[in-house]
């Protein structure tokens, strides 16, 4: 009420509430303490409820775009090899539905997408999958993009991403069953076999030739 005495917090109680990356004592983040310890106690607690909604937001990820990939340091959350290759590279986001969705990192498109047919929310709509355009490395919809058959790829699936077509480039489905047919061809990484994959998907042009 009128009358009462404000409560003043001192800065070195008000520095240490800050959430971590405004603590210290660097020239600006000092100016702002040493304004905040002349307010209130109520102030200065409005004060840190947004600064933490402020950084709240600002990391939260973008759910419809790749994340950042530390290449050389995260590994493929198939086959454990390190993600090194910045043109032959995919993520995929998904999760059960009573959860958020995160990201799965992977160093080859192939391992990509036989680990996806193998967890049980792979239609959940909110499953995207990208990959990198094997020309310049740009991260592209794996379910839009076409795939041409390249040498060499890091695990040996051999198809290279592209956000354009051309003759005989494969799209998902097709580049789907081309990479069953190599992991039945190679079938192992570090010489273990892998589980049974899910039945190849025949192809229409299959079907007539026999």
């Amino acid at each position: 009420g009128e009358g009462e005495e404000q409560k003043i917090i001192p800065m070195e109680r008000v520095s240490q509430k800050l959430p971590f990356p405004f603590r210290g004592k660097t020239p600006w983040m000092e100016e702002v303490v040493q304004r905040m310890e002349q307010l209130p106690r109520v102030g200065v607690g409005v004060i840190l409820i947004l600064m933490l909604f402020f950084l709240t937001g600002c990391s939260k990820e973008d759910e419809n775009k790749p994340g950042k990939v530390r290449w050389d340091r995260e590994t493929c959350a198939r086959c454990a090899m390190a993600l090194s290759d910045r043109n032959y590279s995919a993520q995929i986001r998904g999760g059960r539905p009573d959860r958020e969705t995160r990201l799965y990192k992977f160093d080859d498109i192939g391992c990509a997408v036989i680990w996806l047919d193998q967890q049980n929310w792979k239609t959940d709509p909110r499953t995207k999958i990208w990959v990198n355009d094997h020309r310049n490395g740009s991260w592209i919809d794996a379910k839009t993009a076409w795939y041409v058959k390249v040498k060499s790829t890091p695990m040996d699936y051999g198809l290279g991403a592209q956000s354009d077509n051309e003759p005989e480039a494969l799209n998902y489905d097709e580049a789907r069953a081309h990479i069953y047919k190599q992991e039945e061809r190679l079938n192992t990484h570090y010489g273990q076999p892998h589980p049974t994959p899910p039945a190849i998907p025949i192809l229409e042009e299959e079907t007539q030739n026999q």
